[in-house]
């Protein structure tokens, strides 16, 4: 078991250069020197039992499930755990193991999203299905998502029950969207469900456990976990704005990804619902492209449509959402923070 997570008691030592990164890290601002060192304290809690679960005597099943582990990312579900703790009187070793779980539970739909996408990088480093292959990759997968269950375990009934529920809402975005809207169904209200049970509900859930593991008032669970939800689907919207706006070596990924597999964001689908479109963008978005010049061109004419703007309208209606749910919270150093990631996800896609 980890040892307490920081916070109640010594302030713990941070270098500098993990406070830096910690600040930069989802635009999340935070003032309070005193939180800052704590959250910091808690995501190397965090790194070093994501390490020490995944570990395995099998040599392949150890380097592919340490893969994305030592690929570092913003470890933004952990994080929020963490950030959601400050809101209850506890700070033990509970909030690390929960914050640790939703990350193994992240990590793990990533390596079966890439076989999915047929994807060659993450983060910019070789995906698990490209060094490897497919079966190593979905195997890796469920081999996260046994230890994270495993965690959870620890963690009480209604944990269990919670993540269960939530492992349930990622299947079944991601079916909805292998699926995809049915005859006269709303494209976008589709994609929009899609994406809230692919990302926000993890998030969601991350939000709730860092207010379970820490004592938490009701309400301020339930804000947290409303908050959760609707910010991961706002991450999952910028995400989109910035994969048609920024090059791929800025996005440490293959650009154009959803194009080649056919897959309509919301840049796309508001670009398709407007009818002064170009009609070459809608010729091209009509199936998978395959050729990378052809993915040039789409990404060129989208960039240029009206699509790209009503996405960014819907993105700051969803942070202003997002803000609404934080009023619920008592006014702190924590909720700032929370603020100011809602705040950095409408600046990250100007």
């Amino acid at each position: 078991m980890p040892s307490p997570a920081p916070g109640a008691g010594s302030l713990p030592a941070a270098p500098g250069g993990a406070l830096d990164d910690l600040r930069a890290s989802v635009g999340l601002q935070i003032a309070d020197e005193t939180l800052l060192r704590s959250i910091a304290g808690g995501l190397a809690e965090v790194e070093k039992l994501l390490r020490d679960v995944v570990r395995s005597d099998v040599q392949a099943v150890n380097d592919a499930a340490l893969h994305l582990v030592e690929a570092g990312g913003k470890r933004f579900r952990p994080l929020f755990t963490l950030l959601s703790a400050q809101f209850g009187p506890k700070q033990d070793d509970h909030v690390v193991i929960a914050a640790a779980a939703v990350e193994l539970v992240h990590l793990a739909t990533l390596y079966h999203d890439d076989v999915m996408d047929e994807a060659d990088m993450r983060r910019g480093a070789e995906s698990v299905n490209a060094r490897w292959d497919n079966t190593i990759a979905i195997l890796t997968g469920d081999f996260l998502f046994a230890h994270a269950s495993r965690l959870v375990a620890d963690l009480g009934t209604d944990a269990a029950r919670i993540i269960a529920e939530t492992f349930g809402e990622l299947v079944t975005g991601q079916m909805r969207e292998t699926v995809g809207p049915g005859p006269g169904d709303d494209a976008v209200a589709h994609y929009l469900t899609v994406i809230a049970q692919k990302t926000g509900s993890l998030i969601a859930t991350s939000g709730r456990f860092g207010g379970m593991m820490s004592g938490a008032a009701e309400e301020h669970i339930e804000a947290l976990r409303r908050f959760g939800d609707i910010i991961g689907t706002a991450f999952q919207i910028s995400d989109d704005i910035i994969d048609i706006a920024s090059p791929s070596d800025e996005l440490g990924k293959a650009q154009g990804t959803d194009l080649r597999e056919g897959v309509r964001t919301l840049p796309m689908l508001y670009a398709l619902a407007d009818p002064g479109t170009d009609p070459r963008l809608v010729e091209l978005l009509s199936g998978p492209i395959g050729d990378d010049v052809l993915v040039q061109e789409a990404l060129e004419l989208l960039r240029v449509s009206s699509g790209l703007d009503r996405a960014r309208v819907t993105l700051s209606d969803y942070a202003q959402r997002a803000r609404a749910e934080l009023t619920a919270l008592p006014a702190s150093p924590a909720r700032d923070a929370c603020e100011s990631v809602a705040d950095y996800l409408v600046a990250r896609t100007r």
